[in-house]
């Protein structure tokens, strides 16, 4: 007997503080932080522990109904009570090990032999690498990496020009996206070689709730088609033709369709890459005798001034890569399919940089 009353005693004791009183301003402050969309997730709950509080329930009744326990209820009514609402959206400093500052020194040799070294047997630094050869924390190499904006996991490609006439050639295809002539149809024309109609061994699974949709890896091949496209720059309509080869005999036929469609009276610019096709005899031969059409040609090795390959990206990225195709009859349906759907929605695509700010971020290059 004497035991259990010491322990009632104690539970009066514990729960004999009196209700908490609230001013007008005061509740009209934590109501108003509770509805507001930007308070923070542990403002919002405390204020709601000081409301509940206010009603005159119990430590222990509120800690049950907000699911927490009593003495984290008694911790912020005590911290309300003496700072007001400033204090439930803050934490006070919690003990533990102290972070260690790391000199300038050592932030340096970091940086430097992230850019400038290899680890043994890899080629590139890990956090966990670079922490055992600086003799330092994983997160103080990621808060060094940060500071500098240092990636080493990741590698970018790039490929500059070699062609003598680079300027002239970019100068002249950058004019007729720019300010293309009057009384003249502007095309981007070339062709997209070899699409594979693959078909997936497995019919392909579909977006389910938590996993992509999925799809075998395994595939059987069943042959090759090439598109030859031309862009007209300033409508965005896009003229196209599935043959089974990509010779000079085909592009030529191909760009004799085209130029029949182009209005009497209006002269045609055709910008195109270097492929050897586009330079054959028959295709000299064939502009000799049609003199208001002229053939411009983009620098080698930059096939981004060709505005026609954005509509290859999007071809490819919306209607071939992820598809199964049982036949290349059935590949060129579907590319003549999307060929109509992207004309009936047809924009042009919008080229932005001018010639001397391309040259600029060239010569950026070569200095790097």
């Amino acid at each position: 007997m004497p035991a259990a009353t010491t322990t009632s005693s104690r539970r009066s004791r514990r729960s004999s503080k009196p209700p908490l009183f609230l001013s007008p301003e005061q509740r009209g402050e934590l109501e108003a932080a509770v509805r507001a969309g930007t308070s923070s997730q542990r403002l919002v709950s405390r204020a709601k522990l000081v409301l509940l509080l206010a009603e005159g329930l119990s430590g222990s009744e509120v800690a049950r109904r907000s699911g927490t326990c009593r003495g984290t209820v008694e911790r912020w009514r005590d911290r309300y009570q003496a700072a007001g609402l400033v204090a439930l959206d803050r934490d006070e400093p919690r003990s533990g090990r102290k972070r260690t500052t790391m000199t300038e020194a050592k932030v340096r040799e970091i940086v430097d032999a992230t850019r400038l070294t290899k680890p043994q047997a890899a080629t590139q630094w890990s956090l966990r690498t670079m922490a055992a050869h600086a003799g330092v924390a994983p997160s103080q190499v990621h808060a060094v990496w940060k500071a500098h904006r240092l990636q080493p996991h990741r590698v970018e490609t790039w490929k500059l020009s070699l062609d003598p006439d680079f300027s002239g050639k970019l100068a002249d295809v950058v004019g007729l996206y720019l300010n293309p002539p009057e009384k003249a149809v502007v095309l981007s024309v070339d062709e997209k070689s070899q699409i594979q109609a693959l078909e997936r061994t497995r019919p392909v699974e579909p977006v389910r709730e938590g996993r992509p949709e999925c799809q075998p890896h395994d595939y059987r091949r069943h042959g090759t088609t090439t598109l030859f496209s031309a862009l007209n720059v300033v409508e965005g309509v896009v003229q196209g033709e599935c043959k089974p080869r990509h010779t000079h005999a085909e592009f030529l036929a191909f760009m004799k369709e085209v130029a029949s469609t182009v209005p009497e009276g209006l002269s045609l610019h055709v910008i195109l890459d270097n492929y050897s096709t586009h330079k054959h005899t028959a295709v000299r031969e064939w502009l000799a005798e049609n003199p208001h059409i002229r053939f411009h040609f983009t620098p080698t090795s930059c096939s981004w001034a060709n505005l026609v390959e954005r509509f290859f990206s999007e071809l490819t990225t919306r209607r071939i890569r992820r598809d199964s195709f049982r036949s290349v009859v059935e590949l060129e349906q579907a590319i003549e399919e999307y060929l109509a759907f992207h004309n009936e929605r047809r924009r042009p695509y919008i080229w932005k940089k001018s010639f001397a700010e391309i040259v600029t971020s060239i010569n950026r290059c070569y200095r790097n």
